[in-house]
């Protein structure tokens, strides 16, 4: 038994051609909350306050589909969402259309710490993160030009883009197959197990290119996009519905507690549940095995544990 993290960035069809300027930012992102996060549990943080720390880090991240980099509505604006559960208590917070706080991740914490409720959506949640003294900037602060520009594609092919999508050519039928790495399914997490056993989860997304206002996706819904409890943690991320029906991240811990798989069987488990091309997700368990599964062609993630492995990968290959 020892300490482990893994963090994700985002699944999707992400072509092996991904240029440099798009790619090594991320990589470099990914690098620094990892290391942010091993710091931490090697201090001996709960894994609660390591995953709230590392996802605030991605989330101040313009390259990642969260806070600064959150994608846009149809009609512009920006909804954020966010989870974060803690695997020994079971206790959570989710909160959904926020567009004004700075990092929604610690939105959700005091969700959990400060009310009896768990979930808080639109003008609540904005409401209780001025209360609570949180920081809070003009939506403008989130839109970056990157992403109107990535809804202005959207709008034209008349189509919701997931995150890392290709621009889409003109003469392209919009229901081809694209991908340029860019800007199609993404969202945030970060799970991590100490040397005790506690466990902790939390993911944080800015949702789908050019969704419907008001649209929610699987980050705040408990047992879909995000799950922990005495066996394991779960963060997944991609295409929201699908990982909502298949609710991914507490199979992994159904299978694990009432079939007595093993984590990355587990993982295995649920992930073939879900359509090709859907999701990925990232897990650890109290013992410290970690696991990371996608059938896209590739998420951005890291991991590390407490004996010395540490990986940083987007296809099925750690990059270099």
């Amino acid at each position: 038994m020892g300490w482990a993290i893994a963090v994700h960035g985002g699944a999707g069809d992400i072509p092996l051609s991904l240029p440099p300027e798009k790619r090594l930012p991320r990589e470099a992102g990914l690098r620094r909350c990892l290391d942010v996060g091993i710091a931490a549990l090697k201090a001996h943080n709960h894994p609660l306050d390591v995953v709230e720390l590392v996802v605030r880090e991605l989330e101040n991240h313009p390259h990642f589909n969260a806070g600064k980099g959150s994608v846009l509505t149809t009609s512009g604006t920006v909804e954020m969402e966010a989870c974060i559960m803690d695997g020994k208590t079971m206790k959570c917070g989710a909160v959904s259309g926020v567009s004004t706080v700075v990092n929604a991740i610690s939105l959700a914490r005091l969700v959990m710490d400060k009310t009896p409720h768990i979930y808080l959506a639109f003008d609540g949640a904005e409401a209780f993160a001025r209360e609570q003294g949180l920081e809070t900037v003009e939506m403008s602060h989130f839109i970056t030009p990157e992403n109107i520009e990535r809804l202005k594609q959207a709008q034209e092919a008349n189509r919701v883009q997931l995150d890392y999508t290709q621009p889409i050519p003109k003469e392209v039928p919009k229901d081809a197959a694209v991908a340029d790495g860019d800007s199609q399914i993404g969202t945030i997490g970060c799970v991590a197990v100490d040397s005790e056993g506690n466990l902790a989860t939390a993911t944080s997304t800015g949702g789908i290119v050019n969704k419907m206002v008001g649209r929610i996706g699987d980050t705040p819904i408990i047992g879909a996009g995000t799950y922990a409890n005495h066996l394991c943690a779960v963060s997944a991320t991609g295409r929201g519905e699908a990982i909502i029906r298949g609710t991914i991240a507490r199979d992994v811990a159904a299978v694990m507690e009432f079939k007595g798989l093993s984590l990355k069987e587990a993982a295995a488990y649920a992930m073939d549940r879900v359509p090709r091309g859907n999701a990925g997700l990232i897990a650890v368990s109290s013992t410290g095995e970690v696991a990371v599964l996608f059938n896209t062609s590739g998420m951005f993630r890291a991991c590390a544990t407490e004996d010395g492995y540490s990986e940083i990968s987007i296809w099925n290959s750690p990059t270099k």
